[in-house]
């Protein structure tokens, strides 16, 4: 690479600007990187406690829905729950964060008062109990979806940023540092050189003389 760089001033300038650039990208890719890593971190705790949280509530729900059916038949649950009374959208927003595009998922429900989609008459308060664990539960697993996809988002951005960081670190940096002090040894050399020459040549004159 050194062969490749003339010894020049102007060459050696360029390089020296080549190292600063180098060297303060690498500690904003350094800095850039810790603060992913402790964001990931952050998210990897919040998908621990809400996949725990989700599988508390669901085995909940289930019991609650096993027991109803039990009672009521598998016919009366089905025809309880043929019709939704309530209706349901999500909405996706997009946070940017260092560089990195987070989902931000906005779970919207119709205003209603009555959650239930059946009446009383001819249920179970056990369906009643699973039917609300489950809306309850809706949330959550938006919740949880959003967390599970910028772990994913944030885990791929830090294995780029940690490419370019170790590019920098082990080959970009050194190698500049290489090139500026073969070109500064050279420069040295030529300096030298120079110098001897003219002390030979005012030798000479003054032999002349």
């Amino acid at each position: 690479m050194c062969a490749q760089n003339k010894p020049t001033r102007m060459e050696l300038t360029r390089l020296k600007h080549q190292y600063q650039i180098a060297e303060r990208g690498h500690k904003l890719l350094k800095d850039k990187r810790d603060e992913m890593v402790r964001q990931f971190m952050i998210y990897i705790k919040k998908n621990k406690s809400l996949r725990e949280e989700i599988e508390t509530k669901l085995t909940e729900a289930l019991k609650h829905f096993s027991i109803a059916e039990s009672k009521m038949g598998e016919d009366l649950v089905t025809e309880a729950l043929l019709c939704p009374e309530r209706t349901s959208d999500v909405v996706i927003n997009w946070v940017n964060m260092m560089n990195v595009n987070i989902p931000h998922f906005e779970f919207k429900a119709s205003d209603q008062t009555q959650k239930l989609p059946y009446g009383f008459a001819f249920t179970s308060g056990e369906l009643d109990r699973s039917v609300l664990d489950v809306i309850e539960l809706l949330p959550l697993m938006l919740e949880l979806a959003e967390a599970e996809k910028t772990c994913n988002l944030l885990a791929d951005e830090i294995e780029k940023t940690r490419r370019r960081v170790n590019a920098l670190e082990h080959v970009v940096i050194p190698e500049t540092k290489r090139n500026i002090k073969y070109i500064t040894m050279r420069l040295e050399e030529n300096e030298r050189a120079a110098t001897t020459r003219l002390m030979k040549v005012k030798d000479m004159m003054l032999n002349e003389n």
